[in-house]
């Protein structure tokens, strides 16, 4: 492989993005953006407790926990809208009182009493939900009352932190950053196509082999830089750097792939604008939704930027190491090989 006429090409394909006024300045600007956004975001949580009630003929419970200072709470109809409603994290833990709770109690009976919990509730919470729920006991049949209580987390228990939504964020751009460049490699590659620029090159010493070699070290060193940039300033490396910037790295590869994958399906720039945009906006799915845990559908899971989005946030948030997130770097190496071959393939048949 001949490394002068490799960086030469890089050097001509920078060249080419500098002049490329749209993407050029929309990754400077987007970069911007997303580190103000970060910064925007406030870095504490509201205090006030939301609590979902089922209290079947207990109109009283709803009434005492709202005089509560801190406490917002709400009483549901059935139990299935309590549990839709604390799985849609709307509320981060739920009471189910027994429908037979005051004849139990009446007969010296031990009632059981469900208590929901969202993935994302803190360990903290649970025992203060028990301790509310003593008091509500206490509340309804003003003495002390034996109770049985059981728990259920609704949703991935991440055995979860109450995180700051601007720290719940961090994943969420930088796979922003990360997508925007599936179609600014994309297309760099259509220009050269359409302006023959490719076909001018091959007359020359170069092989293909030395132009996506190019391509590939271009792509996955502006995903890199930038993404990197932007975890450093909001503080990602705190903790496990290494494996955070080996997590890094592997999506750039993902969004390089992904633009050469791109680059193979469309024959123009108008093209390269469609598939860019079906792929990038599929791409940020899991990204939004992880935002908010337990709120993905399953098949989102399919998706390769699942698991570079949940590697990130278990890293970021969650204080996950490199064994915890093993098998999504395994996945997302094997995904950007995919799609690198695919795309690369095709886009060899188009040359030759």
């Amino acid at each position: 492989m001949n490394a002068r006429l490799i960086m030469t090409l890089i050097k001509k394909d920078l060249t080419l993005f500098t002049r490329n006024q749209f993407y050029f300045i929309i990754t400077i600007v987007g970069l911007v953006m997303y580190i103000l956004m970060y910064f925007v975001m406030p870095k504490t949580m509201d205090e006030t407790l939301k609590l979902g009630i089922y209290a079947p003929g207990m109109p009283a419970v709803e009434n005492s926990l709202v005089s509560d200072h801190g406490i917002e709470a709400k009483t549901f109809g059935t139990i299935e809208e309590l549990r839709e409603a604390v799985m849609r994290n709307e509320y981060p833990a739920a009471i189910a009182l027994p429908e037979d709770l005051l004849s139990k109690l009446a007969t010296g009976q031990k009632p059981v009493v469900t208590i929901y919990f969202s993935s994302s509730a803190p360990e903290e919470m649970k025992g203060a939900i028990k301790a509310l729920v003593n008091q509500l006991a206490y509340l309804v049949t003003e003495q002390q009352t034996p109770l049985e209580m059981r728990s259920e987390v609704l949703g991935p228990d991440l055995l979860g932190m109450q995180i700051p939504w601007r720290d719940r964020l961090i994943p969420m751009l930088a796979i922003m950053i990360l997508g925007l460049e599936i179609m600014s490699l994309a297309s760099l590659i259509s220009t050269e196509v359409e302006q023959n620029t490719v076909k001018a090159l091959l007359v020359t010493p170069l092989k293909l082999r030395h132009l996506f070699t190019a391509k590939a070290i271009l792509g996955i060193g502006l995903s890199f830089i930038q993404v990197l940039l932007f975890i450093i300033v909001v503080g990602g490396l705190s903790h496990e750097p290494l494996t955070m910037m080996l997590v890094l790295l592997l999506g750039s590869i993902l969004v390089t792939g992904l633009g050469f994958l791109i680059a193979s399906l469309a024959h123009d720039m108008m093209g390269v604008t469609s598939w860019g945009m079906i792929a990038t906006i599929t791409f940020f799915i899991p990204a939004i939704g992880g935002m908010i845990p337990g709120i993905l559908s399953g098949w989102a899971k399919v998706l390769p930027s699942y698991h570079l989005t949940d590697a990130i946030s278990r890293l970021s948030n969650y204080g996950a190491t490199i064994n915890d997130i093993g098998s999504h770097l395994l996945i997302i190496l094997g995904w950007s090989i995919a799609f690198a071959v695919i795309g690369i393939t095709a886009l060899r048949r188009r040359y030759t």
